[in-house]
């Protein structure tokens, strides 16, 4: 394997030198060598753990559905396995064991993606201020807080 220079390749030969370092200490402390023997036992085993290479990435996940189409007025799909969704959150973290933000990053996700369709947080956000969440308690609905111009 060539010398690589970026930094992961640089981990990597840092690597195989500390782990033949490693078994090449053992190997002497139960063997005796000849002094020229040493350095043909540490290229051997350099080259024969260089030979088993650098464990590859994982692959990209490919998403259920286009990651555009995903976001749905009525639904959101996820992209694990395709599901229309209402509230993707408690899917993701039962069937996937993944949080929305890991989720996020999977999927290389803006941070703003929503994980509800857009008419069901308008059809909540109706539904709270119906109620009268969000005020404080003593003020009434319809009232604005007054401010010290009179405004």
């Amino acid at each position: 394997m060539a010398t690589q220079n970026t930094s992961a390749g640089a981990e990597f030969s840092n690597i195989l030198i500390e782990h033949t370092t490693d078994i090449v200490s053992s190997y002497l402390a139960n063997n005796s060598l000849g002094a020229n023997e040493v350095s043909s036992l540490i290229k051997s085993v350099y080259a024969s753990l260089e030979s088993l290479g650098v464990p590859e990435d994982e692959p990209r996940p490919v998403p259920a559905v286009p990651i555009r189409s995903s976001v749905r007025r009525e639904f959101i799909v996820c992209l694990e396995d395709g599901k229309k969704m209402k509230m993707l959150k408690r899917h993701l973290m039962t069937e996937h064991g993944l949080t929305p933000d890991e989720y996020r990053g999977r999927w290389e996700l803006p941070s703003d993606y929503p994980m509800v369709p857009p008419d069901y947080a308008a059809k909540r956000r109706d539904l709270a201020k119906k109620i009268g969440l969000g005020r404080k308690s003593g003020q009434k609905r319809g009232q604005r807080k007054k401010t010290e111009n009179g405004d």
